[in-house]
């Protein structure tokens, strides 16, 4: 098991935010998390990799309590895609490159350049290595950030709403890549996920969350009219297309 979290607690200032949360990934899975606006989804991952601190729970990462690990030690086990990353005027390979920072001390070495360029492989961005990071699209930056991710050559990649500026077309092609990127390596991902369809097609487990807390966990049976008229305040219908279960509102 890569990542077990269990009776994980979030409150800002005295608001709850996050509530009993637990929830575990194996290699190979993709986990979605699914629900509205402000039910909590970003701030469950910021508080998976400790970009913000917990108030009670655990988040083990290999079996190891992420309380007791250096910022460094938890991004060389965790990957971190933001739904907005900051694009500024640097060479796409340099950027890639910063994700090998957990690794090294003062500057990059051999391992660390093999690394970046074998990223740069995997995400089949080797013709953009020396163009410059805002002078791609928004499309291709998305591809940059996993591939920074990857470098670092975490046991977990967290992303947050990686489609949400995307055009159908490149949702489908993001979200096959990181699937099959997954699918092949020893690592897992743990996705916020606005459009639920999506995340049927590209996903292997699903939790619901509703005010912070979980609703409902578990594979494609959780994704049911009952459960969506919940968790969304809406009625549905989950039928099949294409071979794929798919929601549609009524």
């Amino acid at each position: 098991m890569i990542l077990q979290v269990d009776g994980l607690n979030f409150r800002y200032k005295s608001v709850p935010i996050i509530r009993d949360v637990a929830l575990s990934v194996h290699e190979g899975e993709i986990l979605s998390i699914l629900g509205p606006n402000g039910a909590g989804k970003t701030t469950l991952l910021k508080c998976l990799n400790r970009i913000l601190s917990p108030r009670g729970g655990t988040v083990l990462i290999d079996g190891k309590d992420a309380r007791e690990m250096s910022r460094r030690k938890i991004a060389g086990k965790m990957g971190w895609v933001p739904q907005q990353g900051e694009v500024s005027s640097i060479k796409v390979y340099d950027l890639i490159l910063l994700g090998r920072k957990p690794h090294f001390k003062w500057s990059p070495g051999k391992e660390d350049h093999r690394q970046a360029m074998e990223a740069l492989r995997m995400l089949g961005l080797e013709h953009l290595s020396l163009r410059y990071a805002d002078e791609i699209s928004g499309g291709e930056f998305q591809l940059v950030q996993i591939a920074r991710a990857m470098a670092q050559e975490p046991r977990a990649i967290l992303f947050d709403e990686p489609t949400s500026s995307l055009d159908i077309s490149n949702q489908h092609r993001l979200m096959k890549k990181i699937q099959s990127l997954i699918h092949a390596t020893p690592r897992a991902a743990v996705m916020s996920m606005h459009d639920i369809n999506l995340a049927l097609r590209y996903s292997d487990k699903f939790l619901l969350l509703k005010d912070g807390r979980i609703y409902a966990a578990g594979g494609r049976e959780i994704i049911s009219p009952p459960a969506l008229r919940e968790v969304y305040a809406m009625d549905t219908q989950v039928v099949e297309a294409g071979g794929h279960p798919t929601v549609i509102p009524i």
